[in-house]
């Protein structure tokens, strides 16, 4: 009220209005969902799609992996001979393929390649052999 302020006990009395309630019930669904499959399976499954992309980028005339330790992340770099990785990203927009161009907030580790810039699909347990193969 205007003549009254009551504040709660910490931590409550920095939380400002009501709580986030339908992210944490989100939240908790996506955490089920996640349970369900199994993230063993889906941390498999992830690592198998990578090492399909991986060979099917790698065999592409031009293309160079950047970044091919065995045991990674789903996330694949890579520049191509005599595009610009932002040329290279334009063009995959245009066909529907979602990727990330540019530095990636990883400066250091690109120039330790030899390159300022990548072109980086993400993979996903929500993706396709399919896709990967487009």
């Amino acid at each position: 009220t205007f003549e009254k302020t009551v504040f709660q006990p910490i931590p409550n009395k920095f939380e400002a209005g009501t709580g986030n309630i339908a992210d944490a019930v989100g939240l908790g669904a996506a955490l089920d969902y996640v349970t369900r499959l199994g993230i063993e399976n889906i941390g498999r499954y992830e690592h198998d799609l990578l090492v399909h992309g991986m060979r099917g980028l790698g065999a592409i005339p031009g293309v160079r992996l950047i970044g091919t330790a065995a045991d990674k992340a789903s996330v694949m770099s890579f520049v191509l001979d005599g595009y610009s990785t932002e040329e290279v990203g334009q063009a995959l927009n245009e066909e529907g393929i979602a990727v990330r161009t540019g530095h990636h907030c990883a400066q250091p580790i690109l120039r330790r390649f030899g390159v300022e810039t990548t072109v980086r699909p993400s993979l996903a347990f929500y993706n396709t052999y399919e896709e990967i193969d487009r």
